[in-house]
């Protein structure tokens, strides 16, 4: 009786706690770590977010821009910090999914954070060289099998988005292409444009001018759906790879453990600012797709997309310093 009566006291001053958190938070300043430097993409987007999110809240959202370590350093970060509600991370596909399959990191994404929001999804772009006889997707699989490891593709990394999507690509397409890693996505364009490499899997933005010059050809988008700044181009599984999507995407997490009222209240006000008409825009202007959702849908593809990146790296063998 006594254990009875003491457990449902416990459970009453639990609930009480919480609900007090909830009320009192937040009433400092709230921590947005930014796992990249200043003027990327991501980085870009978080600014999107934490000047409206702190007039929502009533308390600034200051950005701590932490790059290293493709992100690792920032996410430690949060990993590590009271689960209070006042340190949160925006990152990208490659340190959520790809990079635990190839480092060993000093954190699990899947127990060490709590889910916040899927924030925005941004394909890529299927880029060569105009001396490649390839004009579509299907005319560069069948002169891939033609010449089997002669075609070159650049990426910006071991891990990066762009060997993902390449890739996919040859496992999807059966076909095997030679991997030319850079430090960064501008080394490998300035390469492709030089013909020192042939195909390139890269972001829109940055390669449309050189579209329009001549300078190297699209020949398809990687994602679900066409782009809408780049709308004359079929995505790679409507040029006849079936089944092929890849797209780099950015979400939001916290600590584990942080109150659920907490990432209730984060969730619902990230979701309005992301369906402000000049949000939306900004991010068509950079060829992304904003997503949104609960925590639980962010959950949901964390998990399908860290399963996903594990059968690919095992199957095109890629090695990182834990494989």
């Amino acid at each position: 009786m006594h254990k009875s009566i003491t457990c449902s006291l416990l459970a009453a001053t639990l609930v009480a706690s919480t609900a007090a958190l909830a009320q009192a938070w937040p009433a400092k300043p709230i921590r947005f770590i930014v796992p990249f430097p200043p003027g990327g993409t991501t980085d870009i987007q978080a600014r999107m977010i934490n000047e409206r999110l702190g007039a929502k809240l009533g308390q600034p959202v200051v950005l701590d821009n932490r790059g290293g370590a493709n992100g690792a350093i920032g996410m430690e970060i949060v990993a590590r910090a009271p689960a209070d509600g006042y340190t949160m991370i925006i990152s990208t596909v490659g340190t959520w999914t790809v990079a635990p399959h190839l480092s060993k990191l000093p954190y699990d994404v899947q127990t060490d954070f709590a889910p916040l929001i899927h924030m925005a999804t941004t394909p890529g772009v299927l880029l060569v060289h105009p001396s490649v006889p390839a004009k579509n997707v299907k005319e560069l699989i069948t002169l891939a099998k033609t010449r089997p490891g002669e075609l070159t593709y650049g990426s910006s990394g071991i891990g990066g988005f762009g060997q993902m999507c390449a890739e996919l690509f040859a496992v999807t397409a059966n076909i095997k292409m030679t991997h030319v890693p850079y430090k960064g996505s501008a080394p490998s364009l300035i390469d492709l444009m030089g013909g020192h490499i042939q195909i390139l899997f890269n972001s829109a933005l940055p390669t449309m001018p050189h579209i329009k010059s001549g300078k190297m050809r699209a020949l398809a988008t990687t994602g679900a759906k066409r782009m809408s700044i780049l709308p004359e181009l079929p995505t790679v599984a409507e040029a006849g790879l079936k089944g092929y999507e890849n797209s780099t995407w950015s979400a939001l997490g916290m600590a584990a453990r942080t109150p659920q009222p907490v990432i209730e209240r984060l969730n619902k006000e990230i979701n309005a600012i992301l369906q402000l008409p000049e949000v939306q825009e900004a991010a068509r202007a950079d060829g992304s797709m904003i997503t949104g959702g609960t925590p639980e849908q962010f959950r949901e593809i964390l998990k399908s997309e860290l399963a996903k990146f594990g059968r690919l790296i095992k199957q095109a063998g890629i090695k990182g310093d834990a494989g």
